[in-house]
């Protein structure tokens, strides 16, 4: 059995599209860049890629580049020479001379620093980096694959990614299908998902009922293949051996989906979308006293954005 086989479970078209162009991708040395929701499993498949390419042999080395304080991310993927900055008391070779011969996994490469995206786009065009506070220059083989729940071309307008960076990043895009998309896919993944976890915890694993069956494929599963694994796991856990029905289901996935509704109606002459977008970033400031992160959330935005129209709208 395959990797793709191993480790990705799916049978709606669009996914087994994507499983196809994946192979190819995998028998290449090109860069990838995988697109979609969070929780859609982009690790899952970036490694298994490798896994079926010509450096199995070699590390499979995965970063969250949202999760790197942005004055250590810099070494972190590049490392640094002892005594380079201050707390640099030995020397760090870096993710990226980690992942030597195998495979660099760049997840949430939208959130990586602009700073650390020139040096990045360097590495990718010569495989050449230099670790901070070091004068010499070297060569690393590794391959590349990158990720992203961003919109990337979006973020490039903005101000917020290199475009030249993007364009280097985007050779092969993989769009990878939110769940709610793979139609049919969710009784086979929660079938697979439960029976693994159970053998992982020793337990036997739970049987689910046509009217949960029934509710747990109209859920709409914002949080994907991550929240449906941690449900599975929930079941697992709290109901080994026994039947799931609908009153064992969370709420949000036991009442019935409605229809959201329509927060605001457009009325017949036209609005000037532009003014009231700036209405609505004045409001969140307002209630949230200026505090632009909370502001963010409000607007269901990610605070660099917030901060992009700030300045474009001239709001102080």
């Amino acid at each position: 059995m395959n990797a793709f086989d191993q480790l990705l479970i799916g049978q709606a078209p669009e996914f087994c599209a994507l499983v196809r162009s994946a192979k190819v991708v995998a028998a290449t040395d090109v860069t990838a860049l995988l697109l979609g929701e969070s929780g859609t499993g982009k690790e899952l498949f970036a490694s298994a890629i490798h896994q079926e390419s010509r450096r199995a042999r070699g590390p499979f080395v995965a970063i969250n580049c949202a999760a790197l304080p942005e004055g250590l991310a810099e070494s972190e993927l590049f490392g640094h020479r002892k005594g380079a900055f201050t707390g640099a008391v030995r020397e760090h070779a870096g993710r990226i001379r980690a992942a030597h011969g195998g495979t660099l996994f760049l997840d949430e490469i939208g959130e990586l620093p602009l700073a650390v995206q020139a040096k990045l786009l360097r590495f990718l065009e010569s495989s050449e980096l230099q670790p901070v506070g070091n004068t010499e220059i070297e060569r690393v083989d590794v391959r590349v694959i990158a990720a992203t729940h961003h919109d990337l071309h979006q973020r490039v307008k903005q101000g917020l990614f290199r475009a030249d960076l993007y364009y280097r990043l985007n050779v092969v895009p993989l769009e990878l299908p939110a769940l709610r998309n793979r139609s049919g896919d969710i009784r086979l993944l929660l079938d697979r998902l439960t029976a693994r976890i159970a053998e992982q915890h020793g337990l036997q694993a739970p049987r689910y009922r046509p009217r949960a069956l029934k509710a747990l494929e109209q859920y709409r599963w914002p949080g994907n293949i991550r929240e449906l694994r941690n449900f599975a796991e929930r079941m697992v856990v709290l109901l080994p051996g026994g039947d799931v029905d609908l009153e064992n289901l969370p709420h949000e996935i036991r009442l019935p989906q409605l229809e959201e509704p329509t927060l605001f109606t457009l009325p017949d002459s036209g609005i000037n979308l532009e003014e009231l977008e700036q209405q609505m970033i004045r409001q969140a400031l307002y209630k949230t006293r200026g505090n632009r992160s909370h502001a963010a959330r409000l607007l269901g935005l990610t605070r660099d954005t917030l901060l992009y129209r700030l300045k474009k709208y001239a709001i102080e």
